[in-house]
C-alpha cells in the first residue's frame, strides 16, 4: 500500500463523509429517538455519506496535481539555497 499525503481540508472532508455515513447507520439501528424522526435523520445522513463517497475516493485515490507556488516563493527558495 503506497502512502498518501492529504492536506487538512481534504482529510476533514473524507473523515466528515465517513462520520455522516456511520452516524446515519447507527441512528437507523438505534431506538433512543422516536421511529419517524430517527428514520428521517438516518436516511438523510446515509444519503449525504453515500453521495460524497465518490468525491472523497477521488480526492484520496485520484490523480495528484503539483502544488503551485507563487513566483515570490521560488525566488525565496532560490535565495535560501545560495
Amino acid at each position: 500500500m503506497k502512502p498518501v499525503e492529504l492536506d487538512l481540508s481534504t482529510l476533514m472532508f473524507v473523515v466528515g463523509t465517513r462520520v455522516a455515513l456511520a452516524f446515519g447507520v447507527g441512528l437507523f439501528v438505534a431506538d433512543h429517538i422516536p421511529a419517524e424522526r430517527r428514520r428521517a435523520l438516518a436516511l438523510g445522513l446515509i444519503g449525504i455519506g453515500a453521495a460524497t463517497t465518490v468525491p472523497a475516493a477521488l480526492a484520496v485515490f485520484g490523480p495528484r496535481t503539483a502544488a503551485k507556488l507563487p513566483a515570490e516563493a521560488f525566488d525565496a527558495l532560490e535565495a535560501s539555497e545560495r
